[in-house]
């Protein structure tokens, strides 16, 4: 079954399960070894309360084998199965019931804690209980769609997952080098570690008096690198005179090894990053929507994959709006009461990475490329003087790009300036 197909039915079954007939409801709390299991109806008939099945092929087929027995006993005609996302424990269940043919759908986290005492007016929280909340979600349709994209599209989740893991393995080494070892040790050399000799001075000469006692030729063979010129030269010559008279601690043996280890480590990291950003790019290249998203103005090939992997599949949303809520771009406000009049605000609801990306290629895309830059200035006419206009109209920007990226993915073209206006 293919995922249009999938959508398709989804749609169908969310229009006309509150109160139907013909559906069983399988809601299912997933654990790392063990899952629990509720069966029931969309009138809320509980067929069968708990069946506890293992996190292996057989616990699986011992949990359709019931489904299609329940499902044949009652006369029911379809089965559902619902899970709440848990770490990635779901995901082996999840992809062996698409490939079984199978319905399997989500339920938000925030909807389960919600409903939970809605069941028995408790706040009782237990594996059966749950199983038991998710059913009852899925009966009144308060889920979402389990999407399992294409291959290319996993693989892309999958390496801009790793990298994100990376950037922020690589910033706790960063600010570990420079808030505790440079700080503590040789805070003179800090306003120089961003040069292209930084890496080098950490790892090979940390402790300032060793490089007062060197001879400055010595020093800055042993630190510059290749065409550095002569601003290199004078840099190298500062940081030298500035290790005769550093206030930083005095450094050891211990300290030494552990800045070189640091910055190896650094350096790693960094290599393993444009590793990973190659294999993106890729992954990327044998897609057609690739080609089409880097000619968006400001849309660099990080961008366009981490819209790719967020969009995925184009047509499995329905309208604009949908995929604005994606980024967490959508506008909320508390309407109620005497605060009706309260601004609304960014829901921030979706993917920070994502709002990040989109915003900084909308800021590029305002200062760089002509048409863009007559959109943003006639958005700024007569509001230049508010306060902040400029990043709400940049916020804006990024949502109407993020909504042309999505419609040059459906129709596979590559941008024209028209879509601006639109």
């Amino acid at each position: 079954m293919d995922e249009s197909t999938r959508l398709a039915m989804f749609r169908q079954m969310k229009e006309e399960i509150r109160g139907s007939r013909k559906y069983l409801a399988v809601g299912i709390d997933i654990a790392k070894e063990k899952h629990n299991a509720f069966f029931g109806t969309s009138t809320g008939t509980s067929l069968l309360r708990r069946l506890v099945f293992d996190n292996t092929q057989e616990g699986f087929k011992k949990l359709c084998l019931h489904a299609e027995t329940l499902k044949k006993q009652h006369l029911l005609d379809r089965i559902i199965f619902g899970v709440e996302p848990t770490a990635d424990y779901h995901k082996p269940l999840g992809e062996y019931l698409i490939r079984e043919g199978y319905m399997i759908v989500l339920v938000s986290g925030n909807a389960v804690k919600k409903n939970r005492e809605l069941l028995d007016g408790r706040w009782d929280k237990h594996d059966t209980k749950d199983a038991a909340n998710v059913a009852d979600l899925i009966t009144q349709g308060k889920c979402l769609f389990y999407e399992f994209p294409s291959l290319a599209i996993r693989q892309i989740r999958s390496l801009l997952s790793l990298k994100r893991r990376l950037k922020k393995n690589e910033q706790g080494y960063r600010v570990r080098i420079r808030n505790h070892c440079i700080a503590q040790y040789f805070p003179e050399f800090d306003p120089y570690y961003g040069y292209g000799e930084g890496p080098a001075i950490v790892k090979k000469c940390f402790d300032p008096s060793y490089i007062a006692d060197l001879p400055f030729g010595e020093f800055i063979s042993l630190v510059a690198s290749r065409n550095g010129g002569e601003k290199q030269r004078v840099r190298i010559k500062q940081i030298w005179d500035k290790a005769h008279i550093s206030i930083g601690c005095r450094v050891n043996k211990a300290v030494a090894f552990e800045a070189a280890i640091l910055m190896e480590e650094l350096q790693l990291i960094r290599m393993m990053i444009n590793k990973t950003a190659k294999s993106i790019a890729e992954v990327c290249s044998h897609l057609p929507e690739y080609s089409c998203l880097l000619s968006i103005p400001g849309f660099g090939p990080d961008v366009s994959a981490m819209v790719i992997g967020a969009i995925g599949n184009p047509y499995r949303f329905e309208n604009e709006r949908q995929v604005i809520k994606t980024a967490g771009y959508d506008l909320s406000a508390d309407r109620s009461g005497k605060r009706s009049d309260t601004t609304p605000v960014l829901s921030k609801r979706g993917k920070a990475d994502l709002r990040y990306a989109l915003y900084q290629a909308a800021l590029i895309a305002s200062v760089r490329n002509k048409h863009f830059m007559r959109y943003f200035t006639n958005k700024l006419a007569g509001r230049e003087r508010e306060q902040g206009i400029r990043t709400k109209m940049r916020v804006k920007l990024a949502a109407k790009m993020l909504v042309i990226a999505w419609t040059l993915m459906k129709k596979k073209e590559v941008f024209d300036p028209g879509y601006i206006t639109i």
